[in-house]
Formats: structure tokens, C-alpha cells, sequence
């Protein structure tokens, strides 16, 4: 699963209550903190640290999507609220 920040509809209005929020930080500060490979969380699935934007760009391995899943399902941690936009075309 690919993860990418800049091209969500609802970037900035549901961060607070994102799970990428949670593990990373808010968009603008978790491509500064993955910067250092010793902040907590900086790294563990992430491949590419932001798009053109600025915004974080994550890659969440198979296992891992589905642990995240499983932890927001309990309510242990927020769901994904990435909304893609929409392309016309």
C-alpha cells in the first residue's frame, strides 16, 4: 500500500485522526523527522519521505496495512483517512 499524503482530499482537515498522523507525526512534521533515522517511528515502512508538495509519501508493507487495520478495528489506534482525489479526465 502506497500512502500518499499530497494527493488526499482531506489532507489537513482529518490528520489529527489518521493513523500516518499517529506513527509519524502530522504531514508537515513527519518529513522532517524521517529525515533522522533515530526519531520514533521514522522508517519502519516509509520508502520515500515526500512528493513535490512537501507531503509524506509511505509505503506500508502487506502485513503491516493489515495490522493497522486490525489495532484501528480494536480502536487502539485512528483508521487510514486517506480520500484520493478524484481525477477528471
Amino acid at each position: 500500500m502506497i500512502i500518499d499524503c499530497g494527493s488526499c482530499a482531506v489532507a489537513g482537515l482529518a490528520c489529527d485522526d489518521c493513523v500516518v498522523s499517529v506513527l509519524l507525526g502530522t504531514p508537515g512534521a513527519a518529513a522532517a523527522d524521517a529525515a533522522d533515522r533515530n526519531a520514533p517511528g521514522a522508517g519502519w515502512a516509509m520508502t520515500d519521505m515526500a512528493d513535490m508538495s512537501g507531503m509524506p509519501v509511505t509505503h506500508v508493507e502487506d502485513e503491516h496495512a493489515a495490522a493497522l487495520d486490525v489495532l484501528a478495528q480494536s480502536g487502539l489506534v485512528p483508521p487510514l483517512r486517506l480520500v484520493p482525489r478524484s481525477r477528471a479526465g
